[in-house]
Protein backbone atom coordinates (compact mmCIF):
# COMPACT_ATOMS: atom_id res chain seq x y z
CA UNK A 1 0.00 0.00 0.00
CA UNK A 2 2.89 2.35 0.54
CA UNK A 3 4.69 1.77 -2.81
CA UNK A 4 0.81 2.28 -4.65
CA UNK A 5 0.91 5.67 -2.60
CA UNK A 6 4.17 6.27 -4.54
CA UNK A 7 6.45 4.92 -2.03
CA UNK A 8 10.26 3.63 -2.76
CA UNK A 9 11.03 0.69 -0.37
CA UNK A 10 13.72 -1.44 0.19
CA UNK A 11 13.51 -4.18 0.02
CA UNK A 12 10.37 -3.80 -2.65
CA UNK A 13 7.30 -5.89 -1.35
CA UNK A 14 6.81 -8.99 -3.38
CA UNK A 15 3.60 -11.07 -4.56
CA UNK A 16 3.04 -13.21 -7.51
CA UNK A 17 0.44 -13.63 -10.10
CA UNK A 18 -0.94 -17.12 -9.78
CA UNK A 19 0.37 -17.65 -6.40
CA UNK A 20 -2.13 -19.76 -5.50
CA UNK A 21 -2.34 -22.45 -7.79
CA UNK A 22 -1.38 -25.45 -9.40
CA UNK A 23 2.87 -25.51 -8.36
CA UNK A 24 1.65 -26.22 -5.20
CA UNK A 25 0.75 -29.67 -3.52
CA UNK A 26 -1.60 -28.09 -0.68
CA UNK A 27 -3.59 -26.34 -3.72
CA UNK A 28 -3.74 -29.53 -5.45
CA UNK A 29 -5.49 -31.68 -2.47
CA UNK A 30 -7.79 -28.91 -1.80
CA UNK A 31 -8.92 -28.25 -5.51
CA UNK A 32 -9.29 -32.17 -5.70
CA UNK A 33 -11.82 -32.16 -2.55
CA UNK A 34 -13.35 -29.17 -3.99
CA UNK A 35 -14.81 -30.91 -7.27
CA UNK A 36 -15.57 -28.68 -9.87
CA UNK A 37 -13.58 -25.05 -10.41
CA UNK A 38 -16.21 -22.95 -9.96
CA UNK A 39 -17.40 -24.63 -6.40
CA UNK A 40 -13.48 -24.04 -5.21
CA UNK A 41 -14.43 -20.27 -6.76
CA UNK A 42 -17.56 -20.17 -4.59
CA UNK A 43 -17.15 -22.46 -1.23
CA UNK A 44 -15.96 -19.74 0.94
CA UNK A 45 -13.65 -21.75 3.31
CA UNK A 46 -11.86 -23.38 0.47
CA UNK A 47 -11.10 -20.15 -1.64
CA UNK A 48 -9.89 -18.62 1.92
CA UNK A 49 -7.38 -22.03 2.31
CA UNK A 50 -5.92 -21.86 -0.71
CA UNK A 51 -5.60 -17.70 -0.69
CA UNK A 52 -3.93 -18.19 2.16
CA UNK A 53 -1.74 -21.49 1.29
CA UNK A 54 0.99 -19.14 -0.45
CA UNK A 55 1.12 -16.78 2.41
CA UNK A 56 2.15 -19.50 5.12
CA UNK A 57 5.00 -20.87 2.90
CA UNK A 58 6.26 -17.67 1.57
CA UNK A 59 5.39 -14.68 3.63
CA UNK A 60 4.30 -12.43 0.49
CA UNK A 61 3.40 -8.86 1.23
CA UNK A 62 0.15 -9.40 -0.49
CA UNK A 63 -2.37 -11.87 -0.63
CA UNK A 64 -4.69 -11.87 -3.71
CA UNK A 65 -8.61 -13.20 -3.80
CA UNK A 66 -8.67 -17.26 -4.50
CA UNK A 67 -11.17 -16.39 -7.80
CA UNK A 68 -11.24 -16.13 -11.44
CA UNK A 69 -12.13 -13.65 -14.09
CA UNK A 70 -14.72 -15.67 -15.80
CA UNK A 71 -17.09 -15.25 -12.68
CA UNK A 72 -18.45 -12.10 -13.98
CA UNK A 73 -19.73 -13.87 -16.84
CA UNK A 74 -20.93 -17.07 -14.76
CA UNK A 75 -23.19 -14.65 -13.06
CA UNK A 76 -24.74 -13.05 -16.34
CA UNK A 77 -25.94 -16.81 -17.09
CA UNK A 78 -23.12 -17.69 -19.57
CA UNK A 79 -23.15 -21.19 -18.39
CA UNK A 80 -19.66 -21.36 -17.26
CA UNK A 81 -17.78 -24.41 -16.88
CA UNK A 82 -14.11 -25.58 -16.85
CA UNK A 83 -12.91 -28.60 -18.56
CA UNK A 84 -9.68 -30.56 -17.77
CA UNK A 85 -7.49 -30.56 -20.85
CA UNK A 86 -9.81 -28.05 -22.81
CA UNK A 87 -9.75 -24.95 -20.45
CA UNK A 88 -12.71 -22.65 -19.60
CA UNK A 89 -15.69 -22.75 -21.96
CA UNK A 90 -19.09 -21.46 -22.04
CA UNK A 91 -22.38 -20.67 -24.67
CA UNK A 92 -20.85 -18.12 -26.85
CA UNK A 93 -22.78 -15.08 -27.35
CA UNK A 94 -24.42 -13.22 -30.39
CA UNK A 95 -25.84 -9.46 -30.60
CA UNK A 96 -29.14 -10.42 -29.25
CA UNK A 97 -28.01 -12.17 -26.74
CA UNK A 98 -25.93 -9.07 -25.74
CA UNK A 99 -28.89 -7.12 -25.33
CA UNK A 100 -30.88 -9.74 -23.48
CA UNK A 101 -28.14 -9.74 -20.70
CA UNK A 102 -29.25 -8.64 -16.93
CA UNK A 103 -26.83 -7.30 -14.93
CA UNK A 104 -28.64 -6.48 -11.93
CA UNK A 105 -28.23 -10.33 -10.98
CA UNK A 106 -24.45 -10.10 -11.01
CA UNK A 107 -23.57 -8.72 -7.53
CA UNK A 108 -26.18 -11.07 -5.61
CA UNK A 109 -24.80 -14.25 -7.45
CA UNK A 110 -21.05 -13.17 -6.30
CA UNK A 111 -22.05 -13.28 -2.49
CA UNK A 112 -19.81 -15.75 -1.46
CA UNK A 113 -16.71 -14.20 -3.23
CA UNK A 114 -17.50 -11.11 -1.04
CA UNK A 115 -17.56 -13.59 2.17
CA UNK A 116 -14.21 -15.16 1.23
CA UNK A 117 -12.86 -11.54 0.90
CA UNK A 118 -14.18 -10.55 4.52
CA UNK A 119 -12.92 -13.98 5.71
CA UNK A 120 -9.43 -13.27 4.46
CA UNK A 121 -9.07 -9.66 5.93
CA UNK A 122 -10.12 -11.21 9.42
CA UNK A 123 -7.57 -14.41 9.06
CA UNK A 124 -4.69 -12.57 7.28
CA UNK A 125 -1.83 -10.56 9.24
CA UNK A 126 -2.44 -6.52 9.57
CA UNK A 127 0.59 -6.13 7.47
CA UNK A 128 -0.28 -8.15 4.63
CA UNK A 129 -2.34 -6.40 1.79
CA UNK A 130 -5.62 -8.25 0.53
CA UNK A 131 -5.81 -7.68 -3.01
CA UNK A 132 -9.43 -8.16 -4.86
CA UNK A 133 -9.29 -8.44 -8.77
CA UNK A 134 -11.59 -8.58 -12.49
CA UNK A 135 -10.65 -8.97 -15.57
CA UNK A 136 -10.83 -6.30 -18.52
CA UNK A 137 -14.12 -5.62 -20.39
CA UNK A 138 -11.93 -6.68 -23.30
CA UNK A 139 -10.47 -9.46 -22.01
CA UNK A 140 -13.82 -10.82 -20.60
CA UNK A 141 -15.62 -10.15 -23.48
CA UNK A 142 -13.23 -12.22 -25.84
CA UNK A 143 -14.22 -15.33 -23.77
CA UNK A 144 -17.87 -14.29 -24.27
CA UNK A 145 -17.87 -14.09 -27.77
CA UNK A 146 -15.84 -17.18 -28.64
CA UNK A 147 -16.60 -19.46 -25.95
CA UNK A 148 -13.26 -20.23 -25.10
CA UNK A 149 -9.56 -19.07 -25.26
CA UNK A 150 -8.11 -18.33 -28.33
CA UNK A 151 -4.59 -17.73 -29.56
CA UNK A 152 -5.05 -13.94 -31.16
CA UNK A 153 -8.70 -13.47 -30.13
CA UNK A 154 -10.24 -13.49 -33.50
CA UNK A 155 -13.37 -14.12 -32.85
CA UNK A 156 -13.92 -11.08 -30.77
CA UNK A 157 -12.04 -8.54 -32.85
CA UNK A 158 -13.91 -10.00 -35.97
CA UNK A 159 -17.43 -9.55 -33.90
CA UNK A 160 -16.20 -6.24 -33.31
CA UNK A 161 -15.54 -5.00 -36.45
CA UNK A 162 -18.96 -6.87 -37.82
CA UNK A 163 -21.17 -5.37 -34.60
CA UNK A 164 -19.51 -2.16 -33.52
CA UNK A 165 -22.62 -1.20 -31.52
CA UNK A 166 -23.52 -4.41 -29.84
CA UNK A 167 -19.64 -4.64 -28.93
CA UNK A 168 -19.60 -1.58 -27.70
CA UNK A 169 -23.07 -2.22 -25.40
CA UNK A 170 -21.21 -5.30 -24.06
CA UNK A 171 -18.05 -3.31 -23.25
CA UNK A 172 -19.81 -0.95 -21.30
CA UNK A 173 -22.22 -3.51 -19.49
CA UNK A 174 -19.22 -5.49 -17.96
CA UNK A 175 -17.22 -1.91 -17.13
CA UNK A 176 -20.84 -1.41 -15.17
CA UNK A 177 -20.74 -4.82 -13.41
CA UNK A 178 -16.83 -5.27 -12.89
CA UNK A 179 -16.77 -1.39 -11.23
CA UNK A 180 -19.51 -2.62 -8.90
CA UNK A 181 -17.89 -5.98 -8.26
CA UNK A 182 -14.64 -4.02 -7.48
CA UNK A 183 -16.69 -1.77 -5.15
CA UNK A 184 -18.15 -4.49 -2.94
CA UNK A 185 -14.82 -6.22 -2.81
CA UNK A 186 -13.41 -3.32 -1.77
CA UNK A 187 -16.62 -2.53 0.56
CA UNK A 188 -15.91 -6.81 2.01
CA UNK A 189 -11.98 -5.67 3.51
CA UNK A 190 -10.34 -5.73 0.16
CA UNK A 191 -7.21 -3.05 0.36
CA UNK A 192 -6.67 -2.77 -3.20
CA UNK A 193 -7.78 -4.29 -6.46
CA UNK A 194 -6.39 -5.27 -9.82
CA UNK A 195 -7.56 -4.68 -13.08
CA UNK A 196 -6.25 -7.97 -15.69
CA UNK A 197 -6.47 -7.36 -19.00
CA UNK A 198 -4.46 -10.17 -20.19
CA UNK A 199 -5.69 -9.95 -24.04
CA UNK A 200 -4.90 -6.50 -24.64
CA UNK A 201 -1.73 -7.14 -26.69
CA UNK A 202 -3.80 -8.64 -29.46
CA UNK A 203 -5.10 -5.11 -29.97
CA UNK A 204 -3.88 -2.49 -32.81
CA UNK A 205 -3.73 1.28 -31.76
CA UNK A 206 -7.13 2.23 -32.60
CA UNK A 207 -8.86 -0.40 -30.82
CA UNK A 208 -6.47 -0.61 -28.25
CA UNK A 209 -8.08 3.03 -27.33
CA UNK A 210 -11.76 1.89 -27.70
CA UNK A 211 -11.96 -1.67 -26.38
CA UNK A 212 -8.99 -1.32 -24.01
CA UNK A 213 -8.16 2.04 -22.56
CA UNK A 214 -12.19 3.33 -23.01
CA UNK A 215 -13.82 0.70 -20.51
CA UNK A 216 -10.98 0.17 -17.96
CA UNK A 217 -11.19 3.97 -17.65
CA UNK A 218 -14.63 3.95 -16.84
CA UNK A 219 -14.71 1.28 -14.45
CA UNK A 220 -11.86 3.29 -12.67
CA UNK A 221 -13.97 6.29 -12.86
CA UNK A 222 -17.11 4.49 -11.49
CA UNK A 223 -15.21 2.98 -8.48
CA UNK A 224 -13.23 6.16 -7.96
CA UNK A 225 -16.57 8.24 -7.80
CA UNK A 226 -17.92 5.74 -4.77
CA UNK A 227 -14.40 4.92 -3.53
CA UNK A 228 -12.24 8.21 -3.57
CA UNK A 229 -9.37 6.43 -1.50
CA UNK A 230 -9.78 2.95 -4.07
CA UNK A 231 -5.99 1.80 -4.95
CA UNK A 232 -6.35 0.35 -8.35
CA UNK A 233 -3.40 -1.18 -10.64
CA UNK A 234 -4.35 -2.06 -14.30
CA UNK A 235 -2.44 -5.00 -15.70
CA UNK A 236 -2.71 -4.58 -19.73
CA UNK A 237 -0.32 -7.89 -20.61
CA UNK A 238 1.22 -7.35 -24.39
CA UNK A 239 0.26 -3.89 -24.91
CA UNK A 240 3.97 -2.82 -25.54
CA UNK A 241 4.40 0.35 -26.40
CA UNK A 242 1.22 1.75 -25.75
CA UNK A 243 1.60 1.49 -22.48
CA UNK A 244 3.46 4.65 -22.94
CA UNK A 245 0.20 6.71 -21.64
CA UNK A 246 -1.58 3.83 -20.44
CA UNK A 247 -1.71 5.13 -16.66
CA UNK A 248 -2.51 8.14 -17.15
CA UNK A 249 -5.46 7.36 -20.02
CA UNK A 250 -6.87 4.86 -17.58
CA UNK A 251 -5.87 6.98 -14.14
CA UNK A 252 -4.76 3.45 -12.35
CA UNK A 253 -2.13 3.94 -9.19
CA UNK A 254 -0.07 0.95 -10.71
CA UNK A 255 0.22 -0.32 -13.74
CA UNK A 256 1.56 -4.17 -14.14
CA UNK A 257 4.09 -5.20 -16.58
CA UNK A 258 4.45 -8.14 -18.61
CA UNK A 259 8.18 -9.56 -18.93
CA UNK A 260 8.37 -8.38 -22.56
CA UNK A 261 8.42 -4.97 -21.49
CA UNK A 262 11.92 -3.71 -21.73
CA UNK A 263 13.92 -2.81 -18.52
CA UNK A 264 14.76 0.35 -19.94
CA UNK A 265 10.86 1.38 -20.74
CA UNK A 266 9.69 0.10 -17.60
CA UNK A 267 12.18 2.75 -15.75
CA UNK A 268 10.80 5.53 -17.99
CA UNK A 269 7.18 4.24 -16.98
CA UNK A 270 8.20 4.30 -13.47
CA UNK A 271 8.98 7.56 -13.39
CA UNK A 272 5.19 8.34 -13.35
CA UNK A 273 4.46 6.39 -10.72
CA UNK A 274 4.56 2.90 -9.46
CA UNK A 275 5.10 -0.13 -11.69
CA UNK A 276 4.34 -3.78 -11.02
CA UNK A 277 6.34 -6.71 -12.85
CA UNK A 278 7.79 -8.03 -14.34
CA UNK A 279 9.97 -11.40 -13.83
CA UNK A 280 9.10 -13.74 -16.95
CA UNK A 281 7.90 -16.61 -15.36
CA UNK A 282 9.97 -19.57 -17.47
CA UNK A 283 12.65 -17.84 -14.86
CA UNK A 284 11.46 -19.49 -12.07
CA UNK A 285 10.49 -22.90 -14.08
CA UNK A 286 14.49 -22.71 -14.82
CA UNK A 287 15.76 -21.64 -11.64
CA UNK A 288 19.39 -21.24 -10.90
CA UNK A 289 21.62 -18.62 -12.78
CA UNK A 290 18.60 -17.32 -15.10
CA UNK A 291 16.46 -16.70 -11.88
CA UNK A 292 19.06 -15.09 -10.45
CA UNK A 293 20.03 -12.76 -13.06
CA UNK A 294 16.12 -11.92 -14.48
CA UNK A 295 15.56 -11.03 -10.42
CA UNK A 296 18.74 -8.79 -10.21
CA UNK A 297 18.58 -6.78 -13.34
CA UNK A 298 14.74 -5.76 -12.36
CA UNK A 299 16.13 -4.83 -8.98
CA UNK A 300 19.23 -2.60 -10.24
CA UNK A 301 16.58 -1.17 -12.90
CA UNK A 302 13.62 -0.33 -10.72
CA UNK A 303 14.84 -1.25 -7.45
CA UNK A 304 15.12 2.55 -6.77
CA UNK A 305 11.41 3.45 -7.85
CA UNK A 306 8.18 2.80 -6.24
CA UNK A 307 8.05 -1.23 -7.26
CA UNK A 308 5.89 -3.95 -6.32
CA UNK A 309 8.02 -7.07 -7.45
CA UNK A 310 6.15 -9.74 -9.28
CA UNK A 311 6.06 -11.71 -12.03
CA UNK A 312 5.06 -10.46 -15.86
CA UNK A 313 2.05 -13.15 -15.82
CA UNK A 314 1.05 -16.01 -13.60
CA UNK A 315 3.16 -18.45 -11.81
CA UNK A 316 3.16 -21.80 -13.97
CA UNK A 317 2.32 -25.23 -12.89
CA UNK A 318 5.75 -26.39 -13.75
CA UNK A 319 7.38 -24.02 -10.86
CA UNK A 320 9.04 -25.88 -7.95
CA UNK A 321 8.13 -24.38 -4.68
CA UNK A 322 11.82 -24.37 -3.38
CA UNK A 323 12.92 -22.47 -5.97
CA UNK A 324 9.65 -20.11 -5.39
CA UNK A 325 11.73 -19.73 -1.90
CA UNK A 326 14.80 -19.08 -3.77
CA UNK A 327 12.97 -15.54 -5.29
CA UNK A 328 11.30 -14.63 -2.27
CA UNK A 329 14.58 -14.83 -0.52
CA UNK A 330 16.50 -13.19 -3.24
CA UNK A 331 14.50 -10.00 -3.72
CA UNK A 332 14.58 -9.90 0.43
CA UNK A 333 18.31 -10.38 0.55
CA UNK A 334 19.75 -8.24 -2.87
CA UNK A 335 17.57 -5.25 -2.19
CA UNK A 336 18.28 -4.90 1.35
Amino acid sequence: MQVLDGQTLTPPPIWLMRQAGRYLPEYRQTRAAAGSFLDLCYTPEMAVEVTLQPIRRYGFDAAILFSDILVIPDALDRNVRFEEGRGPLMDPIDPAGILALKPDQVIEHLKPVFETVSRLRRDLPDETTLLGFCGAPWTVATYMIAGHGTPDQAPARLFAYRHPEAFDHLLALLAEVSADYLVAQIDAGADAVQIFDSWAGVLGEVEFQRYAVKPVRRMIDSVRARRPQAKIIAFAKGAGIQLKHYRQQTDADAIGLDWSVPLAFAAELQKDGPVQGNLDPMRVVAGGAALDDGIDAILQVLGNGPLIFNLGHGITPQADPATVSRLVERVRRTAA
